[in-house]
């Protein structure tokens, strides 16, 4: 759980480290208290950015971004605030501290929050097919390539954990494979790739133009529920004059 700030306390100074995937994540999340890495959706590259921070300047660690949904009944723009997180045969729990009045707020605009586990990849999961293997075998309600990296560096150096993750993909949906690769190491897109892979098979448009449409929900969700849920893992009281943002590129 994170610390409560009272009045025989003072204020931690150290901010938050947030970890994310995509360069719009980190834009999304940076902000007062909170030190924000973006991994360009490369676990390697987060694994090595983590190694510069020393563990002793900051009061917790939040995986913060856009995950692919495992659990049908979920859609995009649908939030998960983990309860754990799990890769292989490892698990971690997930420190909540999210009150239903927060949960509440935040569903604010047909949002949907649920609490559940998260399951961590090495690579992104495409196919529908191993999106219902992977949910049948872990549970989860959604995957990313971030979540279990932060989580076993928290639990390394001792620190508070927690994980918010919004349903960009649905269960159903098989990524396009052209939108996959068009994404270029610092998150954002090829254009001109995908205008040649368009030229070669024209019948991928419906599935990019569809994926498109549910990235940018997941993304307006993320803004929209960043302050109510941020504010309550974080601790309001806590939060300082700070806004540093590390973007790694490939």
């Amino acid at each position: 759980m994170w610390d409560e700030t009272s009045a025989d306390r003072p204020i931690d100074p150290r901010p938050v480290l947030v970890v994310t995937g995509l360069v719009q994540e980190a834009r999304i999340a940076a902000g007062p208290g909170m030190m924000v890495i973006c991994s360009s959706s490369d676990p390697q590259q987060l694994r090595a950015l983590l190694t510069v921070f020393d563990p002793s300047s900051i009061r917790g660690v939040i995986s913060f971004g856009v995950a692919g949904g495992l659990d049908p009944s979920l859609k995009a723009g649908d939030i998960v605030v983990a309860t754990e997180v799990t890769a292989g045969d490892a698990r971690w729990l997930a420190g909540l501290s999210l009150s239903e009045d927060h949960i509440a707020r935040a569903a604010i605009g047909g949002r949907r929050v649920v609490r559940g586990v998260l399951a961590g990849a090495e690579e992104v999961v495409v196919a529908q097919a191993r999106k219902a293997a992977l949910h049948m075998r872990t549970g989860a309600a959604a995957v990313d390539m971030e979540s279990h990296i932060a989580a076993a560096y928290a639990a390394e150096y001792g620190l508070p954990f927690a994980a918010l993750r919004v349903i960009s993909d649905p269960a159903h949906r098989t990524l396009p494979s052209l939108a996959k690769d068009a994404i270029k190491p610092n998150g954002d897109i090829d254009l001109p790739m995908i205008l040649r892979g368009v030229a070669r098979n024209p019948r991928v448009l419906r599935g990019l133009v569809s994926t498109g449409i549910e990235f940018n929900r997941a993304l307006r969700s993320l803004r929209g529920c960043r302050d109510y849920l941020l504010s309550s893992l974080l601790g309001a009281e806590a939060l300082l004059e700070s806004d540093d943002l590390v973007v790694a590129e490939a």
